[in-house]
């Protein structure tokens, strides 16, 4: 059993709920079989049948409190697993929120979304079917074998040999099957990334007519998955039929004993009937076990990757307590350092950077350049390696405190839609917002029209799954969210970079009227937007190496002068 199972709430109550459970249900097994084999024994020898009447009854009790054992077994198992698989989505969205999306766009934002959704799912019925089974093979064979122990020492002799030459080949099929069971899993994270990617970028392949060729990619990375899949069942198979196998030749050797002992007058027909009804029951748990651990490996993997994340390190801000941005509020960042372990250079290197009131604040510089890396400072999603930083003269550790992150609206270049309708996915944030709100936003967000053209309109399913909208339209529904929260702080990350001239045009002019009594920050590469800004950062390979107006800048003919001369072709 995973070391990692005894370290969540509540598990150790459930233990012993089930092993409570689990010596009554071995109870019930042995009086099962000793109150059949009683009556089956007494008619063979002639008895009537009002004189077995009452050990048929007992046996019927002991069978129906067995099962209703059983379904209490997994009640308490199933509230468990629902709980604790609740809790660690919980964990797991708290964590990807303070990662943000430059870990989910390393990890893959298919992947991200498949953990979330059925791996959790599959590690709430792997923790549904792993400690029942577990505690059953703990309790159960060893109860048994020391009642046939009791009746019929070779016979136990036989059952004790066999079982651990099963435990020996569960063992080396389980490690098979888990080297199987990860590459499986590794295609699927890698079909789960090809098919997001796929749905997001459909309405440019068929633009480019490319739609068609990229049929073959899709079938390729299918066929990979469907033979790592066929690869885990094979092995599954096997190890079922290797249980199977040895389980029916123990119980055969077992008859033969019991029927010679029988021929020989050395043992009753009682004893021996007990003994043959109880020898399946001996191995039952082994088997059961054994084919539920393959069926349960994915939740196992899954649960795995979740801890994993779960346990990345990230350093808490020592401030809880951040103030509500205003006009006159102010942030001040020195000596900002971030370095990524695979990279020798910074990201960002001794970044000095102040702040005051409401304030629309571009941040341009070539690809590679840090732009990126700054937003996600700004946002709490990335812990900087050094840095001081006051938020109206309070020291903070990293912007990752949830009273600051409430402040903020952060817009990517591919904001994400849920499987859902246009009002929920507008309203994501605010649940509780109604209709009129959300109708009032899109109005803002220019996306009336848009919805109006919708079959279902605000109540259209839009996301994977449902009708796909274009990369502007995206947009408007990531600005409908932001006008509905009207919150006062804006983090945009190049979030026209994929955008034809055309469409950011449309969109211009509603982002400017959001950015009103905002402190913006605006990451892009698209020049024209720095016009609008009332201050500009320019970045060069990590450095803060400019800090003026659009005008100011001109005049300095600085680095700035220059990715404006190249944009322009020279004709300033």
């Amino acid at each position: 059993m995973d070391k990692t199972l005894f370290s969540y709430k509540g598990v150790k109550l459930l233990l012993v709920k089930l092993a409570i459970l689990t010596l009554f249900q071995g109870a019930l097994i042995i009086i099962q079989a000793y109150a059949l084999a009683d009556a089956i024994s007494s008619l063979f020898g002639g008895d009537l049948f009002r004189a077995v009447y009452k050990k048929l009854a007992v046996f019927l009790f002991a069978l129906i409190v067995r099962q209703l054992i059983v379904v209490l077994k997994k009640n308490i198992s199933f509230k468990f697993a629902a709980l604790t698989s609740e809790n660690l989505r919980e964990k797991l969205l708290q964590k990807l929120f303070q990662l943000g999306p430059r870990f989910v766009r390393k990890e893959g934002s298919g992947q991200t979304v498949t953990l979330v959704m059925d791996g959790v799912l599959k590690f709430r019925r792997y923790l549904e079917l792993i400690f029942i089974k577990m505690i059953n093979m703990a309790f159960i064979p060893s109860s048994i074998l020391i009642v046939i122990f009791y009746v019929n020492t070779r016979s136990a002799v036989v059952l004790m040999l066999t079982l651990p030459i099963l435990i020996v080949f569960m063992i080396l099929l389980g490690l098979a099957a888990k080297s199987k069971a990860d590459h499986q899993y590794e295609s699927y994270q890698l079909l789960s990334n090809h098919f997001v990617d796929s749905l997001r970028g459909l309405e440019t392949l068929k633009y480019l007519g490319l739609s068609k060729q990229h049929i073959n990619k899709i079938n390729l990375v299918s066929e990979k998955y469907r033979r790592a899949m066929m690869a885990t069942l094979k092995v599954a198979f096997l190890s079922s039929f290797a249980m199977d196998f040895f389980t029916m030749l123990s119980i055969a050797t077992v008859a033969v004993f019991l029927g010679l002992g029988l021929i020989n007058g050395t043992i009753d027909l009682k004893p021996a009937l007990t003994i043959l009804i109880l020898a399946p029951e001996y191995f039952l748990p082994i088997r059961e076990l054994g084919a539920d651990y393959h069926a349960s490996l994915d939740g196992k993997n899954a649960g795995n990757k979740m801890m994993e994340i779960i346990s990345i390190e990230t350093q808490v801000p020592l401030l809880a307590n951040v103030p509500i941005w205003k006009s006159t509020s102010s942030l001040s960042i020195k000596g900002l350092n971030v370095q990524f372990p695979d990279n020798s250079q910074a990201a960002l290197a001794d970044l000095n950077l102040s702040v005051t009131g409401a304030k629309k604040i571009g941040i341009i510089g070539a690809s590679g350049s840090g732009k990126s890396t700054l937003i996600d400072i700004l946002s709490g999603f990335l812990t900087p390696s050094s840095g001081e930083f006051q938020l109206n003269g309070k020291a903070l550790t990293s912007f990752s405190a949830e009273d600051w992150q409430n402040q903020v609206t952060y817009i990517p270049q591919h904001p994400f839609l849920f499987n859902d309708t246009v009002l929920n996915n507008i309203r994501f944030y605010y649940p509780e917002a109604t209709k009129e709100e959300v109708a009032f936003a899109a109005k803002k967000a220019g996306l009336l029209e848009v919805i109006h053209e919708l079959s279902e309109g605000l109540e259209t399913i839009i996301g994977d799954g449902g009708r796909t909208l274009s990369g502007g339209q995206e947009q408007r529904i990531a600005l409908a969210r932001a006008f509905l929260g009207n919150r006062p702080v804006i983090m945009l990350d190049e979030p026209t970079a994929h955008l034809d001239i055309e469409t950011e045009a449309e969109l211009k002019e509603t982002m400017l009227r959001m950015f009103d009594e905002k402190l913006v920050f605006f990451s892009t590469h698209r020049l024209h937007w720095m016009l609008d800004m009332d201050q500009i950062l320019v970045l060069d390979q990590g450095r803060l190496v400019e800090v003026g107006t659009h005008e100011q800048l001109i005049t300095n003919k600085g680095t700035y002068y220059k990715l404006v001369y190249q944009s322009m072709e020279g004709n300033i």
